[in-house]
């Protein structure tokens, strides 16, 4: 939860931009209950990065190949995590049957996503992006 909550504090200025309600809104359900309910979902897969032990990264796929989480803490920033848990992501939904993913980014992530293969989306006022993984 940890990793969770420092990377949207600290990782996603551009979307929050510093406002303490619009930070505390993001904040809202990243809460120890909520993460009990979201690893326990038969249709999600949730993984964990670690480096020498410690957390580093997280991720959620809904088996239908939605992405719902992709943060990755502060100081891991730039070495690879992200890169490594989509790719992860991507695979277990393809296990399950998925031929294409989506997601909803942030505007702090959407670079890294257009940068991996992910086109928007026409979704009105969300940042929604797509991949075909399947041909």
């Amino acid at each position: 939860m940890d990793v969770l909550r420092r990377s949207i504090r600290e990782l996603c200025v551009k979307d929050h931009r510093v406002d303490p309600a619009e930070i505390e809104a993001w904040l809202a359900n990243k809460t120890a209950e909520s993460w009990a309910l979201w690893v326990a979902h038969p249709e999600a897969d949730v993984l964990v990065a670690d480096r020498e032990g410690l957390v580093c990264g997280v991720g959620m796929v809904r088996s239908r190949g939605e992405i719902l989480l992709n943060y990755v803490s502060p100081e891991a920033r730039f070495q690879g995590i992200s890169t490594a848990m989509l790719a992860a992501l991507e695979a277990r939904a393809v296990a399950r049957g998925a031929e294409a993913m989506q997601l909803e980014s942030t505007h702090t992530a959407e670079r890294f996503y257009l940068a991996r293969g992910y086109v928007r989306q026409d979704a009105g006022d969300l940042l929604r992006l797509g991949k075909r993984l399947v041909p």
